[in-house]
Parts: structure tokens; sequence; C-alpha cells
């Protein structure tokens, strides 16, 4: 793959690149014999003289080039391109540049690559296994396995709970119960574990300022505990919380009093263990809730809650710039694992909430590819998707407490 085309694809100012029309002879469920093939920036476009098609990047599984014929897997059936003579590897090319990039998006990778090579990767995740080639990218805050196809995945640096180093051999793995290894990198192999630490330095070095930054009384031990449990905005128990440093407690209660949720928190107080909940902070991260104003000014704090039901069985998930409804989901029992779910979750979809509570309907609308996408390759993702129970709207205090109490003893 020429990562040279994809680097860069995340931000803004590229030059355009001239559309090139491929000639190919198609089969497949739904065109068939002589086509034009044309790769736009969101579909792969193509036209006979009797039928039309266009494939949506969000609904192609895997792109494959073997014995000059381009196989492109894709929920409505498989398509074979075949004939493109010698413009098949530039076809191809091509094409997975443009899936790329738009995997890249959907996994809301942000700004240029630090390193970059290819290599032999594995995932093992708790629903998926898998293995292939793959450009490998470091960025600021994450690594990106980038194959073409569902196995792509963008590794957040926060949830890395160890690194296993063997026989030109690195695994990365994550607090979630997810392990991603890479070899085969040649002599960029030193580089890539170098440059990783480095990043994972600078995440935790930025964490310990925010932490500082909201509680100047830290002592150093206390502000790394709590940046360990917290990085970049991870939410975390006021029990582990308070056991570390009550006068961090006290922050994050200073900020939630001054919150749309002042009132949701003393309620949650009363319905369960306060120990329990969840809090998670972060300043200015565009996000409000609203997909039509997706922008924080640097100096708010996003702030969120997950309190558990009395029985643990249910969490309800309450975010401070919005206010305007509760979610409810399922935890099967196990109310920790689905905090760190929802921890992984939300990290993924840049804290764009909108996404842990749109139904299957409403997620495959053209307006949600990114999302569509990323939910497609993040299992956390779609534990709290299936997961989720409804809203209770903010309409009154005794209606929101009547419906928020009937959702828990479903």
């Amino acid at each position: 793959m020429d990562l040279s085309s994809i680097v860069g694809s995340t931000t803004s100012g590229q030059e355009e690149k001239p559309v090139v029309e491929y000639k190919a002879q198609a089969a497949s469920p739904f065109i068939t014999g002589e086509v034009r093939l044309t790769v736009l920036e969101n579909t792969l476009a193509a036209t006979s003289p009797l039928d039309a098609i266009e494939l949506a990047y969000r609904e192609i599984n895997a792109l494959m080039l073997h014995d000059y014929t381009v196989r492109v897997s894709a929920e409505s059936g498989e398509f074979l391109f075949s004939k493109l003579g010698t413009m098949c590897e530039a076809f191809y090319q091509e094409l997975c540049d443009a899936y790329n990039k738009a995997v890249l998006r959907s996994l809301f990778v942000k700004g240029n690559p630090i390193k970059k090579t290819e290599g032999d990767y594995r995932y093992f995740e708790p629903t998926y296994n898998g293995s292939s080639k793959a450009s490998i990218l470091i960025f600021e805050n994450s690594v990106v396995a980038l194959p073409p196809d569902l196995g792509a995945r963008r590794i957040p640096l926060c949830f890395i709970s160890g690194i296993e180093k063997r026989d030109f051999e690195f695994t990365l793995k994550l607090s979630t119960s997810e392990n991603y290894s890479f070899s085969r990198l040649g002599f960029e192999t030193d580089v890539f574990e170098e440059t990783i630490d480095q990043q994972l330095r600078l995440m935790r070095e930025r964490s310990l300022e925010a932490i500082r930054e909201l509680d100047p009384t830290l002592s150093a031990i206390q502000a790394m505990q709590i940046a360990k449990l917290m990085p970049r905005g991870v939410s975390a128990p006021f029990g582990q919380l308070g056991a570390i440093a009550p006068s961090f407690v006290s922050a994050l209660e200073s900020l939630l009093a001054n919150s749309r949720i002042s009132e949701t928190y003393q309620i949650f107080k009363e319905l369960c263990d306060p120990l329990q909940i969840y809090v998670g902070f972060k300043k200015g991260a565009g996000f409000t809730g609203n997909p039509d104003d997706e922008t924080v000014s640097s100096d708010q704090y996003l702030l969120w809650l997950i309190a558990p039901s009395p029985d643990g069985r249910f969490a309800a998930v309450e975010f401070a710039e919005s206010g305007s409804a509760t979610f409810v989901y399922k935890t099967n029992g196990d109310y920790p694992r689905f905090a760190l779910q929802l921890n992984r979750s939300l990290e993924a979809i840049d804290f764009k909430r909108e996404v842990i509570r749109l139904s299957d309907e409403e997620l495959r609308k053209p307006e949600y590819a990114n999302y569509y996408m990323a939910a497609k390759r993040t299992a956390a993702l779609q534990f709290v998707r299936s997961s989720f129970v409804g809203r209770v709207i903010h309409s009154s205090t005794e209606s929101w407490m009547r419906r928020l109490t009937e959702l828990w003893s479903v």
C-alpha cells in the first residue's frame, strides 16, 4: 500500500486528484459485463450502458487483488472486476487509498502520523481474532493498523496496560482485554517501539497536567495515581478517587455543582452507592452531544457520570453537556466491565455520544456513515450499543425518577 497517499488524509487543504475512469469486466449480483469504474471520496461508482451502481465504503467489508482481479466484498454481495489490463494495480491502489481514508475518518484519527510502516498484524479481542498484512501508523494518541478490511483498528494509547516484546514482535495489551501484535517490521521495529514509548510518556505528562490543573493541592504521588486511573479523561469511580485524594473528589464535585447535571448527581447518590458512581472529565474536546453543534471552547470541561442500579444489572449514563436525557444500559450483571467498555467506546468515537444510542436502522443512514464504520471495527462500541435499553427525558424530576426506576427494574 502506498502510505504517502493516505497520510495527511485527516487534514484539510489537500490538492484534489483528477478523477480517473477505469474500464473493466464486472461480475456481481447487480451489474455485469463491461463497466467503467470511478473511485470517489465515499463510494466506488460502476456504470454500464444499462446499469449504474455506487458502492458506499461503509458497506464494503474487504478489498483483495488476486490474479489480476479486484474482489470487493460488500454487505450486498461479491463484486469482481477483471480485464483492467495494465491499470489493474493502479485501480486497486486508488480504491484501497480512498477506502482507507474513509476508515481513518470513521475511526476519528486526527493529524498526520508520527511514524508509518507496513508489517504483519494480529489482533485478539473478546469476540474477534484475525491476522493480515497492514499499514501501521503511530499517531499522537493511538496506533492504527490499516488492512483494507474489517480488521482495521485504532488502538488508543490511554488503554494500554502492558507491552510485551519478543523476537522482533511487540504486543500492545489493553485493559479492555484486547491484544494487538505487530511483527516483520524490519529495521523499523526498534523505532516503532521507541516512538510508542515516547507517546505514552507524553500522554502521561498531559494527563498529569490536566489533573493538577483541576486540583493543584495534589501531591506528586496522588496526581500520578489519579492520572493512571483517568488518562485522557477516562472515567473512574468516586470510591477509588476518594481513596487517593478526597480533595480531588471535592474539585470534581465543584464542577458538577455548576453543571446541568448537578441535581441528577445528587439523585444518583441517593439511588445507589455514591462510591460506585463513575465520573469522567475532559477539557474542551469539540463535543456537546448535539450533532449540529460539535464545538466546546478550550476552557470548558466535559463531564459525564455512570451510575449503577441498586442491583447492578443496569447503568445510567448522564452527560452534562446536553442534560436533555439519561441513557440506560444493561450491564449483564457486571457493572465495572460495562463502565470500562463505555470508556473505550466514548474514546473511540471522539465523545460523539449519539452513536451509543442510535438504533441499528438509524446507524445505517448515509449521514452516520462514520459511526457505522466505527461500530463495525470497535468491539466495545458493539457491546455498548447492544446493551442500550432506552432514554429517560428530563421533563420533571418526578417523572424522570419514575421512568428511570422503571427501566432499572425491567
